[in-house]
């Protein structure tokens, strides 16, 4: 069954149909779905959302765009989320200096914090990295989890991805390495081992192609499983097959 490591089902892009669309998963050839938080808001949505449908499981964190909203007040509410509700990760959580939303400085501290708070539950991590590359790789070897993680949503060169690979991490690809002009994830998803590749939607977000600029769902996996099959000339069943294994074993499912 194919395995989404990272989506956002309690997007408003979903309210019309959600529950339609989710019970249709398995029927599509889905099985388990990660559920990643974002924002303060969507912590709670996401709990529910999980606790409704058990394919879906849950990460607690807060994005980069968002790190203004985990006040001093808040952390504790955080990590008593993160220590009592079984979330399979801290996520998504790390840099974006592609949005002035604010500062380096800020998000830099709230990555750090939420990195120690995977440290101190054994938690992997799910990382979001934009336009922050050495950043991202310096804060995440100096405060390495246990239990490693993923880079989501990868968009840096085959020797950055070849570092996390050789420090543990997993690498996520998405509709983006359908997409013809995505030279660089394409050589980085052929230039390292499948055993370190996961699959994602970031759904309602970065459909593939031939679904390009609409909404993204988890089923839509079957065309970025196609693609990377083709770059690695081997099948499509062996790709879901293998990154369904990678995620099992990350987020200890």
């Amino acid at each position: 069954m194919i395995f989404d490591s990272h989506s956002h089902y309690d997007d408003e892009a979903f309210d019309e149909d959600r529950d339609e669309l989710l019970s249709s998963m398995a029927s599509k050839g889905v099985g388990d779905i990660v559920c990643a938080a974002a924002s303060w808001n969507s912590l709670k949505k996401i709990k529910n959302l999980c606790e409704k449908y058990p394919f879906l499981h849950p990460t607690y964190g807060i994005h980069p765009e968002n790190v203004d909203e985990l006040t001093p007040e808040r952390r504790p509410v955080l990590e008593e989320m993160i220590k009592t509700l079984s979330p399979v990760a801290i996520g998504e959580i790390g840099l974006d200096y592609y949005y002035d939303t604010s500062t380096k400085e800020a998000q830099k501290e709230i990555f750090i914090y939420q990195l120690e708070l995977a440290k101190k539950y054994d938690l992997p991590v799910i990382v979001h990295s934009r336009e922050a590359t050495m950043d991202t790789l310096n804060i995440i070897k100096e405060h390495t989890p246990q239990k490693k993680g993923v880079i989501h949503c990868f968009s840096s060169s085959l020797e950055i991805a070849k570092e996390y690979v050789k420090m543990g991490f997993y690498i996520g690809v998405g509709g983006v390495v359908t997409f013809k002009n995505s030279k660089t994830l394409k050589e980085v998803t052929k230039g390292i081992p499948l055993s370190s590749i996961l699959i994602e939607t970031d759904c309602p977000y970065l459909a593939p192609v031939p679904f390009r600029g609409k909404r993204n769902d988890s089923s839509y996996l079957t065309y970025v499983a196609e693609e990377i099959a083709s770059l690695k000339e081997i099948t499509s069943e062996e790709v879901i097959k293998e990154t369904e294994r990678n995620a099992r074993t990350l987020f200890n499912l």
